[in-house]
């Protein structure tokens, strides 16, 4: 809301300028007033017509006492609007940095009662520290000309300005050395931002120190070209979060790249830096309010838990399969045991995580393999009671049960597909599991339940039976 604000204010600034409306002095009260004085009686129709046309989020009222003073004041539901969509944008561009990072399936939502506040849960991280500082950064990078030398204190530089810094410029610190701190006057409009960016990528500068390689738009290169161009032998800042990190000399036009280097720079700094400005700079700064480890053993503790409860119903199944199916049943078993082992090795390739919605997805697959085995073996029933001897019973019953099978599992692969590309974290880890587990089923419910069959029926007599 400050920053929406701050440009309305220069906005206004300028439109007055424009309309050729005078006043004595235009300043931001807080966060949502803005207040005019000396504004001639003759020009209110004027600024009235300037608020309702260009600054419809803003309310235009009398200053109590002052007959030449007015108050702009931000619309209550504009400011709500503002503080929204800065709530998800904030969780978007964190959800992005995360995603950068490979986290196994993180969670990012809403929290509380009360407004703007947001839950982020990291399983599996190594360097939480880290993490919180790439979560936490606001990353807005702004370049912007130097109008002056550095100065050795802010002090100095007032004092070069007679105590008042120009009205277009503003004083920023720059980075920390052994020597101490420069200052730097810049101008408040920036030539571009990150918001002109669309990509960042960590590099070496010209003297092998850590930097950080950014490319530009097309409008942003248009701008920056044209600054650049217009500002050559001066002095450009690189801005990030409010302090100079560079202060490089324009040798010459610079249109759609550029370089971020430092001599704080590190390896892993530089990285994180192009990782935080490709996510986007956050709209709002954010505070961490409570923090909380759950440790390996609790963790290790839940999914010990589920993978007894894993193998009690893995057990559960097999033995009614072998009751219920006879001989047929250890086929199924078998299928099934083949199964888990291709899923597990599946996750193992791919070093995935098992987390409790993983556990879930691998005890739907089960249910799902037993499902086609049972669809199966019913219609080898039917076959064989129709007369029909125990070749053709087993070959019948696999062509029918072949269609309903590939309709069952093609229409929940797609299920997953839909989970797996609207869903966040454990809700995509439970769609990659539940798919993995279901391309299995299909090769072991009905080609290695179909070669075990027909190696069976190959050792046995013409004339005996099936044990199903």
């Amino acid at each position: 809301v400050n920053a929406v604000t701050d440009q309305a204010l220069e906005r206004l600034r300028d439109e007055l300028k424009a309309k050729n409306i005078p006043y004595a002095d235009i300043q931001k009260t807080d966060s949502t007033h803005i207040v005019i004085k000396g504004l001639p009686q003759e020009k209110s129709s004027d600024m009235q017509a300037l608020v309702a046309e260009q600054f419809s989020d803003w309310d235009l009222a009398r200053l109590p006492g002052d007959p030449t003073g007015r108050a702009l004041t931000m619309k209550v539901s504009s400011a709500a609007n503002i503080r929204n969509q800065a709530l998800l944008q904030s969780m978007s561009t964190i959800r992005n940095r995360i995603d950068q990072l490979s986290v196994v399936e993180p969670e990012i939502a809403e929290y509380g009662q009360s407004d703007f506040e947001l839950v982020v849960q990291l399983p599996g991280v190594d360097d939480p520290t880290r993490v919180k500082d790439i979560i936490q950064s606001t990353a807005l990078l702004e370049l912007k000309i130097v109008q002056d030398n550095p100065y050795p204190s802010q002090e100095a530089a007032l004092a070069a300005h007679g105590g008042v810094l120009p009205p277009d410029a503003e004083l920023l610190p720059g980075p920390r050395t052994s020597s101490g701190q420069s200052w730097y006057l810049v101008n408040k409009i920036p030539a571009i931002t990150g918001r002109d960016l669309t990509g960042a990528e960590p590099s070496k500068d010209i003297n092998g120190r850590p930097s950080v390689n950014f490319t530009l738009n097309r409008d942003g290169a248009a701008r920056f070209s044209r600054v650049t161009g217009q500002n050559i032998g001066r002095l450009l800042a690189i801005v990030l979060d409010r302090r100079v990190v560079d202060a490089p000399e324009i040798h010459g036009q610079i249109s759609d790249r550029g370089e971020i280097s430092g001599g704080a720079f590190t390896p892993e700094k530089a990285a994180d830096l192009a990782l935080v400005l490709r996510s986007g700079a956050l709209p709002a700064s954010i505070k961490y309010l409570s923090e909380e480890t759950v440790g390996p053993s609790l963790g290790a503790d839940s999914i010990r838990h589920g993978v007894i409860a894993s193998i009690v119903g893995l057990l559960a199944v097999m033995a009614f399969m072998l009751v219920y199916y006879h001989g047929s049943g250890i086929n199924a078993d078998l299928a099934l045991i083949l199964n888990l082992i291709i899923l597990i090795a599946t996750f193992v390739y791919i070093d995935a995580v098992l987390t409790l919605p993983g556990i879930a997805g691998v005890i739907l697959t089960v249910g799902m393999g037993v499902d086609s085995n049972v669809l199966i073996f019913e219609r080898i029933r039917e076959e064989w009671r129709s007369g029909k001897a125990v070749g053709a019973a087993v070959a019948g019953g696999f062509e029918h049960a072949f269609k309903t099978i590939i309709d069952t599992h093609v229409t929940t692969i797609v299920s997953a597909a839909i989970l797996f590309t609207f869903g966040t974290g454990p809700i995509r880890g439970f769609a990659v599991t539940l798919t993995i587990g279901l391309l299995a089923n299909l090769f072991t419910s009905v080609f290695v339940s179909r070669t075990i069959f027909d190696y069976v029926l190959s050792r046995r007599g013409k004339g005996e039976a099936l044990s199903i």
